[in-house]
């Protein structure tokens, strides 16, 4: 093949002047001929289909591909690499994105090869594009050159707390999902305990009472009283939990399991009346929880009694514990693990269990020994009451208690060797029933077939299929009857039966929790933990507003999408807010409530204030009817836009990123270099735009930032604390935009609505959520399940009313389903 010589002769200005003019005439004509010829060329091989191509077209196609192929290897390889892996030194980055062939071609034109960007243009840069893409630039190019798999993982940290949990559960009773918010309380007069003695019985909303020296309710002395309160708390987000009793009366508080002391202060003695003890909490969990409280009757003055029950939840600060987070029914005792797990890889986007090393090994240990102590003290002791009646020849029901938390742990029935191994060999080997538990629990939490979930080739194919839909909407494994009993009745063979049992499974609090977790990552919340603002400038924001806004938030994410009739579009059109006196206060008239508006947590029922004598007032969220601008559900949320902003100046750039990267899922290449945004104090005459276009104007830096820039622009109504504005100084917003979408097309915004209403209908923004659903419920690549089950994927979600719930029915049927493994080159390792 002849080499094509591209190093330019010495150019004088009148010559520039004629070549700039000769470039854009050719240029015009490259982009009508080889951008149409590109485009056949790439759509027949995407669509696998030789026979709707002529020879002559396939001819121009190779002579395309053959010439950009030429100029890349003589003026671009050097810096790039020979397949754009990069090169030491000169261009490091790995060239992948998911720019179209004219946008390519574009960035061509203008920069490339470096300071020598007028000798590749026109019919040679479209050569070069065309050839770059389809040979390993695209998305269809990197699938074809490494073709996605089903990687073998062990479980996540998340998965390891959720399996152990279940795993607990499974020896106890599981109940309904109840949405009664509070707590059941009785109080009592006197402190013995009995009927004639109940004076109260009900539901409160929250514990957060003063009745100082006075009785907390009609028929009950003053001097002395027993009140219960008993129910659930209820979790959103795994994490560190503080949880915090305040009292000036003696109480005791159980809490994971009625008789599980949490907190004691059965004798209330000296001036202390703060308790605090912390605890790692799960996602989509309800804990039992159950406070006593005794205001014995003394000999000398009866001190004033108040009692509040209050936390500091991941990335909050201390409040009452809201009434959204109390259920007012007996939920099963449940295990939470404390055990300190080391962080899993998420080099592409999601959690994935690959690490093996020192620190997850002695963690694995760790959690075995934590979950064999409660199964010790707890779950035995249980078993043995039950069965009684048994008989217990040769330690039978240590035996049976054991094989059947071998059997939940491994996801199936045990073989004779795994009974012998995990079971027999290690009861046999001491006397003592404590240790003899400790034996087979660290011996069946260590093993393969409880730690690498995929490792089920063995078992029936209804069982492989409830261990996917356990894993995929739980993350966790089949611990509840109905599943374990499909199961076993091999009733998960067909795509119907799998749909059913999946649309079960969805309306349960663990699926709801995964559900909140996928949209917090979607929004990539998690770089939001410590949002601050200059004190001069914002100087009521501080941590409290910025809990309320979290707060917030997830109340509106739960409307919009979580809910069963929740529509993906109303995160961008949704007509109300969550609002609190703190918020009203700070954001003014547009965030007050009106009189005959409800709190989140409202349940239907009348609750009088006067019907709980004390009940102290919070600062509770509403739900209220979302006044313009603030009537784009996410985009126009303070939480978001003061979160993507510097403590006092706005930041296109932040906002611009987060909309292309997350809520549009495109690639974007890491910038070249830090830089300090140009100071306002420098600049008194500008406004932000207008200082971001001057510090990003650099060719190098267009290449990102006129992407990034033009979305990031269409926010900036919106200050550095989320409040609407019109000025920024004495000049008018300019919030107009652009962004090119991965067909290539040009779409314009004047501002938030026409940006809210293109994400409702826009085909990136439903490929970038549908596939950061997969991949955070699934944890693997949707590719390796077949190259069109984004596309259907997709169309279902649309076809589904753009319902969430739906849509994780039909990514559990894929995920139950994987294909099946046909060779040594399969799409599966496992």
């Amino acid at each position: 093949m002849q080499r094509l010589n591209l190093v330019p002769r010495p150019i004088t200005g009148e010559r520039r002047h004629l070549i700039q003019i000769d470039d854009i005439v050719r240029l015009c004509i490259a982009v009508s001929m080889f951008v149409f010829l590109a485009v056949m060329f790439l759509s027949t091989l995407a669509s696998g289909d030789d026979t709707v191509t002529s020879g002559e077209q396939l001819t121009d196609a190779n002579v395309l591909l053959s010439r950009g192929e030429a100029i890349w290897k003589q003026s671009c390889a050097d810096c790039h690499g020979e397949q754009g892996e990069g090169v030491p030194g000169a261009y490091e980055k790995l060239l992948i994105g998911d720019e179209s062939v004219g946008q390519l071609t574009k960035v061509i034109v203008e920069t490339m090869p470096k300071d020598e960007a007028e000798t590749c243009v026109g019919e040679d840069a479209v050569a070069v594009a065309t050839w770059i893409h389809h040979t390993f630039y695209s998305e269809a190019a990197r699938l074809r050159n490494r073709p996605a798999r089903i990687m073998l993982t062990h479980l996540t940290g998340n998965q390891l707390q959720q399996s152990l949990a279940d795993l607990y559960g499974s020896f106890g009773n599981s109940s309904e999902r109840e949405d009664q918010h509070g707590l059941t309380a009785r109080y009592y007069d006197g402190t013995s305990r009995k009927d004639d003695t109940l004076k109260i019985e009900r539901v409160d909303p929250i514990i957060n009472f003063d009745w100082g020296k006075e009785s907390p309710g009609e028929g009950i002395e003053s001097k002395a009283y027993f009140i219960r309160w008993r129910g659930g708390l209820k979790v959103d987000e795994t994490g560190r939990y503080e949880i915090i009793v305040r009292s000036t009366a003696a109480f005791q508080m159980d809490f994971g399991r009625f008789g599980r002391l949490f907190i004691d202060n059965h004798v209330q003695s000296g001036d202390k009346t703060e308790f605090r003890k912390s605890v790692t909490l799960m996602a989509g969990r309800v804990y039992p929880l159950q406070i006593d409280l005794y205001q014995r009757e003394r000999k000398t003055e009866q001190p004033p009694v108040n009692v509040m029950l209050s936390w500091v939840a991941p990335h909050g600060v201390e409040e009452v514990i809201p009434q959204r987070n109390l259920i007012a029914t007996t939920p099963p005792a449940t295990f939470a693990l404390q055990t300190r797990l080391p962080p899993d890889d998420r080099s592409y986007g999601y959690d994935r269990g690959l690490a093996v090393d020192l620190a997850w090994d002695e963690s694995t240990t760790q959690a075995a020994v934590e979950f064999a102590s409660i199964a010790i003290s707890e779950l035995w002791p249980d078993y043995q009451k039950r069965h009684k009646d048994d008989t217990d020849e040769n330690r039978a029901r240590l035996r049976s208690f054991v094989g059947e938390i071998a059997e939940v742990a491994f996801r199936g029935p045990l073989t004779e060797e795994e009974r012998q191994l995990y079971v027999d060999d290690q009861i046999e080997a001491t006397e003592d029933d404590a240790s003899a538990v400790k034996r087979c629990l660290l011996t069946i939490l260590k093993s393969p077939r409880f730690l690498y979930p995929e490792l089920d080739r063995d078992r029936s194919v209804s069982q492989r299929v409830a261990n996917r839909l356990a894993l995929t909407l739980f993350d966790s494994l089949p611990s509840d009857k109905a599943l374990r009993e499909a199961a076993r009745n091999n009733q998960l063979e067909t795509e119907e039966y799998i749909r059913q049992m999946a649309q079960r499974m969805v309306n349960d609090d663990r699926c709801t929790g995964k559900m909140r977790e996928m949209l917090f990552e979607w929004l990539n919340l998690s770089r939001l933990n410590d949002i601050t603002k200059d004190r001069e400038l914002y100087p009521n924001f501080d941590s409290t507003l910025v809990a309320d806004l979290r707060s917030s938030l997830n109340a509106l994410l739960d409307d919009a999408v979580i809910d069963a009739d929740g529509d993906f579009r109303q995160l961008f059109d949704a007509d109300w807010v969550y609002t609190s006196p703190r918020l009203a206060e700070f954001y003014g008239d547009l965030w007050q409530t009106e009189p005959n508006e409800t709190s989140d947590s409202d349940d239907g029922e009348e609750n009088p204030a006067e019907a709980f004598i004390g009940l102290q007032p919070t600062n509770e969220l509403k739900r209220v009817q979302a006044k313009a601008p603030y009537n784009h559900g996410v985009l126009s949320h303070p939480y978001l836009m003061s979160g993507l902003a510097y403590s006092d100046t706005t930041s296109p750039i932040h906002r611009g990123v987060f909309l292309i990267r997350y809520l549009l899922g495109r690639t974007l290449q890491p910038p070249n270099a830090a830089f300090t945004p140009l100071s306002p104090d420098l600049h008194p005459d500008l406004t932000t735009r207008e200082r971001v276009q001057l510090q990003t104007s650099p060719e190098t830096c267009q290449v990102c930032h006129s992407k990034i820039n033009q979305l990031g622009f269409t926010l900036e109504t919106f200050d550095a604390v989320g409040r609407f504005r019109e000025k920024e100084g004495q000049k008018q917003i300019d919030a107009s935009g652009s962004y090119i979408d991965q067909n290539g097309e040009t779409v314009t915004f004047t501002g938030t609505d026409d940006l809210a209403q293109y994400l409702q209908g826009s085909d990136d923004a439903h490929r970038a959520f549908v596939g950061r659903a997969f991949q955070h419920f699934v944890k693997q690549p949707i590719a390796a399940y077949g190259p069109e089950k984004l596309d259907e994927l997709i169309e279902k979600f649309r076809a589904g009313n753009f319902n969430l719930q739906n849509l994780l029915v039909e990514i559990a049927v894929i995920a139950a389903t994987p294909p099946a493994p046909t060779s040594p080159t399969s799409n599966t390792d496992s």
